[in-house]
């Protein structure tokens, strides 16, 4: 999920409310349910959204089981990711994805395959940045790895030379460092901090597919050919739901192109499209004289507290994604569940793009939008409600 990081400097903590900003469009949100998560933190000009989600979930997760709030390296994720990656593009003669996204799916990997380090440990600023700027890496190592790839034979030494690029960058990995006067790998720091990848699951829902049967997500990005659990929709949203309730964060996976994706203004609507039929006949004669540049203009503008929404069904979802309306974008974190003055229902998410904005780098998330919007999300299994565990054969 390929995302464009917001530069920002300032920092600060999420608030329930912020009725001096909510005059942008008229919104006063009030947080019912929030799950403790750690700080906001930046992908800047990375594509690497889909690790500062997964990293964030696991360190709520942390949180959740009793342990410290911690701060705990993208960059080791995204690193070994990148080797992996390689390894199949490579092997593959250049066929497969090699991209900066990833899936929901690739923190999990990580984790349970090479171990996890603090941010202390591993920050991956090594090239003379203070915030990630992966341009130039991504450019370099793209490059590299096609060459071998598509070349007539490849040589014993092309990991090493990709290594030897990913260090100038990243810096070497530690084989050993130490937390709290105890010595680790990042093999044994993972474990001690106790989470596996067989906890979590991954659900989504779609018609192409037979209901509560795992089916690899056609999606770029899931290059580990990953299985996502198949939900009717309602079911889908009231895993999410019930997860919240039971003070578990969710990782979503979910398109942002909209124009009712309103980051800076901290919401995110699915507005209907204004017809002709709501129009009184003043409204309707100076309608019909626009141009259709100006009257998508103007339904671009259709927002605010009350506005009416879409009413997603299975079969608009399902349109939206076969048509490319739903692409996979952005990973984020699902946190909490607000309403608005009008008593609309909102997922409260929390965002990698820094706090330069409305909400110090969390916005609010209708449930048309959710349904219509998001590719998939990753639960741990104990939030998942028992039957519907059940239904996918999972317990």
């Amino acid at each position: 999920m390929l995302a464009i990081g917001l530069s920002a400097a300032c920092a600060g903590q999420a608030v329930a409310q912020s009725e001096s900003n909510d005059s942008v469009k008229g919104f006063v949100f009030t947080d019912e349910i929030i799950v403790p998560t750690t700080s906001v933190k930046d992908q800047n000009k990375s594509g690497t959204c889909w690790c500062f989600a997964g990293t964030s979930h696991f360190e709520d997760e942390i949180m959740h089981n009793g342990g410290d709030s911690l701060n705990l390296s993208e960059m080791f994720t995204v690193r070994y990711c990148y080797l992996d990656k390689a390894r199949r593009h490579v092997l593959s003669q250049g066929n497969s994805h090699f991209a900066a996204g990833g899936s929901i799916l690739d923190v999990p990997y990580v984790w349970d395959t090479y171990g996890a380090v603090p941010e202390s440990v591993y920050e991956g600023l090594n090239y003379g940045e203070e915030k990630h700027d992966h341009g130039e890496l991504d450019k370099a190592i793209s490059a590299y790895v096609h060459a071998v790839a598509t070349g007539k034979k490849a040589t014993t030494a092309w990991l090493q030379g990709l290594n030897g690029i990913l260090d100038a960058y990243f810096g070497a990995v530690p084989e050993k460092f130490v937390v709290d006067g105890k010595e680790y790998t990042p093999r044994t720091y993972a474990d001690h901090l106790g989470l596996k990848s067989d906890n979590y699951v991954a659900l989504t829902s779609f018609t192409h597919h037979p209901e509560y049967k795992p089916f690899v997500l056609e999606v770029a990005d899931n290059w580990l050919a990953g299985q996502y659990y198949n939900l009717p929709l309602q079911e889908f949203k009231a895993a999410v739901d019930h997860a919240l309730k039971q003070g578990y964060s969710v990782v979503w996976a979910a398109d942002v192109s909209e124009d009712g994706f309103k980051w800076k203004e901290g919401y995110a609507l699915l507005p209907a499209a204004k017809t002709e039929s709501d129009m009184d006949a003043t409204e309707l004669a100076r309608w019909v004289k626009l141009s259709d540049a100006d009257r998508k203009a103007e339904q671009a503008k259709i927002d605010g507290p009350g506005v009416k929404e879409i009413d997603v069904t299975p079969e608009i979802r399902q349109q939206m994604f076969e048509t490319l309306q739903t692409t996979d974008d952005h990973g984020m974190v699902i946190v909490g569940t607000a309403t608005d003055q009008l008593g609309n229902r909102y997922y409260k998410v929390k965002n990698s793009w820094d706090t330069n904005q409305i909400y110090d780098g969390y916005f609010y998330v209708s449930e048309p939008y959710f349904l219509a919007k998001t590719l998939s999300v990753l639960i741990n299994r104990k939030a998942v409600p028992s039957k519907t565990l059940k239904a996918l054969n999972l317990k």
